[in-house]
């Protein structure tokens, strides 16, 4: 098979080797880090797919970094209403305008995550118990069907919870690989997976294997202090990302 001249490799790769990278340190934000370069040169219809599929080997190829045995009745809300929450993101999509979705989410992940970060002491969360862990399970699928944000309300949630570095990326791991894998049969389902797009995965793939493992080594170095610090410092730049990348769709408008 030759390769599609349209599709520049060099951010294809690039897009791949960093967010492999930060996936493999920090346990999440593969999408939010590589679409800042797919989404100027890869067609959204290829860019989701390839995306949903590349955090999917990640996540399992980072499993080496869960230390502990993940206690059923703490990952189970998250799993159990995440899995409801995606298709009626599907359904609400239908209805809502995705860029300023996009756009609102970013602001405020730029706006939250800075002010903890500046903070002294971060706040911690410890009521609610599994109920509310439900609730957050349930936003992070919701969004997860409406742009691809599955990680961002739960991943700050855990953080607020105040759970060390383990037992959040324990959790978080098995959360997304259960997410992505339903996001990825939904568009098996309705033929989003083409033959071009599994070209690209053959491109991309190969390219995160080592970064992803190298970052899942840099992991084990951080404190559960500075790993808390640099989620929320992602977050934020996650944030940024999304803003950057609405704010010209909303001004052509």
């Amino acid at each position: 098979m030759t390769a599609d001249p349209l599709l520049p490799l060099l951010p294809l790769i690039a897009g791949a080797c960093i967010g492999g990278f930060v996936q493999g340190l920090s346990g999440f934000a593969f999408s939010l880090v590589a679409l800042s370069f797919w989404a100027w040169s890869l067609p959204p219809t290829l860019a989701g797919p390839l995306a949903a599929f590349c955090s999917l080997v990640g996540q399992i190829l980072a499993l080496r970094t869960v230390r502990r045995a993940v206690p059923l009745a703490r990952l189970a809300p998250f799993v159990l209403c995440g899995l409801v929450g995606v298709p009626v993101g599907v359904w609400i999509l239908r209805y809502l305008d995705p860029v300023w979705f996009r756009a609102g989410i970013g602001a405020i992940l730029v706006v939250y995550c800075s002010i903890l970060l500046l903070a002294a002491h971060l706040p911690r969360i410890a009521h609610g118990g599994r109920a509310a862990d439900g609730v957050v399970g349930f936003i992070g699928g919701v969004m997860g069907g409406i742009g691809g944000l599955v990680g961002v309300v739960p991943t700050l949630w855990c953080t607020l919870r105040g759970w060390d570095k383990d037992m959040q990326r324990a959790v978080m791991q098995i959360f997304f690989i259960v997410m992505h894998t339903l996001t990825i049969t939904l568009y098996a389902v309705h033929g989003v997976i083409t033959t071009q797009t599994l070209h690209v995965f053959a491109i991309a793939v190969p390219s995160m294997i080592l970064p992803t493992l190298a970052g899942a080594w840099a992991y084990k170095f951080l404190s559960d202090h500075m790993f808390r610090r640099m989620v929320l410092a992602l977050l934020a730049c996650s944030g940024v990302t999304l803003l950057v990348g609405t704010v010209p769709e909303l001004l052509a408008r």
